[in-house]
């Protein structure tokens, strides 16, 4: 296929820029898997925070465009940092690829995708530009250009260097897909959107939390190709082998698939909808965006402590309900995993008692003005001082001593005690 074809197919694209945006504010609720917080390299399921050398400075990098010289040709990208930049906290790592005949500024007005706003300032994003708006990395110069941008920003600024991510769509899908074959010990996860191996693949026997969505009917890179793509990956994971379901053509709906068996902390979500070419899918009557709450809650479930290295501050120890006695019941663990000034991450643990339950609900009430932002593996709402938090499709019905776990992102002022929990179970 020519350059030009590409680039007409793309044009469409382009729009994702105006609309993406929307998407922060109309996200479906759609099924999400859990996942271990992990180390690139390691295998025991704790997250361990790696603080960059640039924590601690006073960093000489800001928002807006950067040059460097990589494989000496002259190279940028656009940074954001998160509002009120803490030198003293390690932040995640993102980084959007652009799709061909984009650029750089479309993944950042476009909020990265959508990631932007979903964050919490809990995030540094990165647009690269593309030589020629794309992503040949002829030579394996575009993941050396990544390895020069991290090593730029990991040096000026507080990074979890065990917490980079990169997606994209279409070429950027590509360029992504690149990097979890060449960078799987550096990059936590990855999500492709419609992308093909057009970037290449060297390595690709490594594990790496694995996302994709592809559209039915994409015309320019189609569905059984991505499906190949994924297929190495649920190989490499340790996945159990399946041909999950996709939705009909016409339905206008989309499938999610946990694949299972993978090794602890190394998922791999696989996303098909009735659509094409498109990074933007939406569900026949919703006018919602589901994509970008799916790649975000996937991206946040991997966590380190984002406890800042010169802080003192400890997270408080988990506390349990004991299950009732008898058939139906559950206990709840919420335990504090990171705080840093004015926000924090926690998770809370469910267990099923002595029998089987179809459905669990958690509740507590804090006691010092604490708000959660956003979570995920669960439907949570607020009443006043009380959170309730409930099971979701895919994560409701336990058996007996069976568990399930939801995280969420919130802020506190003060102090940040840890509430007792409820358990009811169905």
């Amino acid at each position: 296929m020519t350059g030009r074809q590409w680039r007409g197919r793309h044009r469409a694209a382009l729009v994702f820029s105006c609309v993406a945006g929307a998407a922060v504010v109309m996200l479906a609720a759609t099924a999400m898997p859990t996942g271990a917080a992990l180390s690139p390299g390691s295998d025991s399921g704790v997250g361990i925070l790696a603080a960059s050398a640039g924590c601690g400075k006073n960093p000489t990098l800001n928002n807006g465009t950067h040059t460097i010289q990589s494989n000496g040709t002259q190279r940028s990208f656009i940074l954001r940092l998160p509002s009120g930049y803490d030198r003293n906290r390690p932040y995640r790592l993102i980084f959007g690829f652009h799709w061909l005949g984009g650029n750089a500024n479309n993944v950042a007005s476009g909020d990265y995708y959508g990631l932007g706003a979903l964050s919490g300032n809990s995030a540094i994003f990165v647009a690269p530009e593309g030589l020629n708006n794309g992503w040949a990395n002829s030579g394996g110069a575009d993941v050396t250009f990544t390895d020069n941008m991290i090593s730029t920003i990991t040096n000026d600024l507080c990074v979890d260097t065990a917490q980079l991510f990169s997606l994209g769509f279409s070429y950027g899908g590509g360029m992504s897909y690149a990097l979890a074959c060449a960078r799987a010990n550096v990059f936590r996860a990855v999500a492709i959107y419609s992308g093909g191996v057009i970037s290449g693949c060297s390595g690709g026997t490594q594990r790496i939390a694995y996302l994709q969505a592809h559209g039915l009917s994409d015309n320019v890179l189609g569905i059984s190709g991505a499906r190949s793509m994924r297929d190495r990956f649920v190989a490499n994971n340790g996945c159990t082998a399946a041909s999950p379901p996709e939705p009909a053509q016409g339905s206008g709906r989309h499938t999610s698939y946990a694949y299972s068996g993978c090794a602890s902390g190394y998922p791999v979500v696989w996303y098909a909808f009735d659509g094409g070419h498109t990074p933007t899918p939406q569900d026949a009557g919703s006018g919602t965006f589901w994509l970008p709450g799916e790649t975000w809650r996937f991206f946040a479930q991997f966590s380190s402590d984002p406890t800042p290295p010169t802080s003192t501050t400890m997270s408080p120890p988990p506390v349990t309900t004991s299950p009732p006695g008898g058939s139906g019941a559950c206990s709840a663990t919420y335990a504090v995993t990171g705080q840093w000034n004015g926000g924090f991450q926690a998770e809370v643990r469910v267990t099923a008692g002595t029998a089987a339950i179809r459905g669990w609900t958690v509740t507590w009430t804090y006691a010092n003005g604490q708000r959660v932002s956003q979570a995920w593996n669960a439907t949570v709402t607020t009443s006043g001082s009380t959170v309730t938090a409930r099971g979701v499709d895919y994560n409701s019905a336990l058996n007996a001593g069976a568990s399930a776990t939801f995280g969420f992102i919130g802020s506190w002022n003060g102090s940040n005690p840890v509430p007792a929990t409820t358990c009811a179970a169905t």
